[in-house]
């Protein structure tokens, strides 16, 4: 009897594993890359494609194909095997196998070898990733499973294309610069010592300050922002009055930070921004105007600051070079369409209503020209009157820093102008003050 008893409960494990394996609660899209199986959550996949007709992105990474119109809505192409540093697969047909995917609120087109099917797995069955089972980062695989004889890689697309909520902070400059997520830097070991033992020895303190902005948010200080930070040191040991004057994660060093940015980050500039930033524009010697506008974001910026130089210089024939390394930003910028109420008193003169609301008209638009462009690369510009440039340079090296300013150097026409955030601040003789708070610019000597 115990024979029978033990055998029925080895038959009971038994099924009771064959149910587990036959019960489907994870599906997957499966696919190929230089010869090994892939596959990603189908949660992800918005949908399959083919294509062949990418438009090119000028200085965008190796891995960035171009940006391609799906129904209307201008999305990104990332080639999988140049991301992984992978060989490529010959096409027979020249036309690209995609996944389009679709990361939180974001759109991505991904080009791999060959899509093969729908796979259902139980997700008990995933194994944790080891490095021998790809050609590709540990990091960016969440996992490995065997289906039918086959292994499967799974890739940990979240992780791929979305940053944390931590980093993405109000500085984009930070973003330009690649700022770390918190997972990946930690903060710097803090003073030993009491409160009052602090504020007695203030340049130490000020010193691991400096390390906690570093590490938690790229925020180089330098001589390019020490005015401001000595100042906002000082105003932070006052309000901090009984308490801990250290950083203590990433919400302190983003309080910290909160007065460093200039006014309208991100949003369109109100009135009097506006004509502060009027104010500080001289006259200039030709009618041709070429301005560089570094990190424009979605074009808020960028748009305000043409309506300006349009008042400003109204016989002026204007350049802008918009750049920004957001593929998504840069490429829907042209195209964007507000609300009327949306936009400030000065810009309204230059704005057009269409079927689906207002956009700015002809005459702006041809001003303007957007493209994708890292900083730290270099960009084939012509000589400039005016560079904007505001927030950005305090998130780079001081390496980074120094070259970038000898680059305006290089690049400015003879009186052109640099126009900084609002907290920097640029030394030397080289440059010459013309304005400040809460317009911050310079002109070169």
């Amino acid at each position: 009897m115990t024979v029978v008893r033990d055998l029925a409960q080895v038959n009971a494990e038994l099924q009771e594993q064959k149910e587990r394996v036959d019960t489907v609660d994870f599906k997957m899209i499966t696919f190929s890359l230089a010869g090994k199986d892939y596959a990603v959550d189908i949660m992800n996949v918005k949908e399959i494609a083919k294509a062949d007709k990418f438009t090119y992105v000028p200085n965008a990474a190796s891995f960035v194909r171009g940006v391609y119109n799906l129904r209307g809505d201008i999305i990104p192409i990332i080639d999988l095997r140049t991301f992984f540093h992978l060989p490529a697969e010959k096409k027979i047909d020249g036309q690209e196998n995609m996944l389009i995917l679709r990361i939180e609120e974001q759109v991505y087109g991904t080009i791999v070898d060959k899509i093969d099917r729908v796979v259902g797995i139980n997700s008990d069955t995933i194994q944790p990733p080891h490095p021998i089972f790809g050609d590709i980062n540990i990091k960016f695989i969440s996992g490995v499973v065997e289906k039918q004889g086959d292994l499967y890689i799974i890739l940990d697309v979240v992780r791929i294309f979305s940053q944390s909520d931590d980093d993405k902070n109000k500085s984009r400059g930070a973003v330009l610069a690649g700022a770390p997520a918190d997972s990946y830097y930690a903060a710097p070991p803090q003073p030993a010592g009491n409160v009052e033992e602090q504020r007695l020895n203030p340049d130490s303190t000020l010193g691991f300050i400096k390390e906690s902005l570093a590490a938690l948010r790229r925020f180089n200080a330098s001589p390019l922002n020490e005015t401001w930070l000595r100042k906002r040191f000082a105003d932070w040991s006052i309000g901090r009055s009984g308490g801990d004057l250290q950083l203590k994660g990433s919400s302190e060093a983003d309080e910290f930070l909160e007065p460093f940015y200039s006014p309208c980050t991100g949003v369109f500039w109100n009135d009097d921004y506006a004509e502060a930033i009027k104010k500080s524009l001289p006259n200039l010697p030709s009618n041709g105007i070429q301005v560089w506008n570094i990190g424009c974001g979605k074009g808020y910026e960028t748009f305000s600051f043409a309506c300006i130089l349009k008042e400003r210089y109204p016989n002026g024939l204007i350049k802008i070079w918009a750049n920004d390394n957001d593929i998504m930003a840069i490429s829907q910028a042209p195209n964007m369409v507000f609300d009327l109420e949306e936009a400030p008193e000065y810009c309204r003169n230059f704005m057009v209503k269409g079927r689906n609301g207002y956009s700015f008209n002809q005459a702006i638009k041809d001003t303007i020209v957007f493209e994708y462009h890292d900083i730290l690369n270099e960009n084939p510009l012509p000589e400039l009157d005016i560079i904007l440039v505001r927030d950005m340079l305090s998130f780079l090296s001081s390496e980074e820093q120094e070259k970038m300013i000898a680059g305006f150097r290089e690049k400015l026409k003879s009186r052109g102008l640099v126009i900084l955030g609002r907290n920097e601040e640029l030394n030397g003789n080289d440059w010459r003050v013309v304005a400040t708070d809460p317009v911050s610019v310079y002109i070169g000597n």
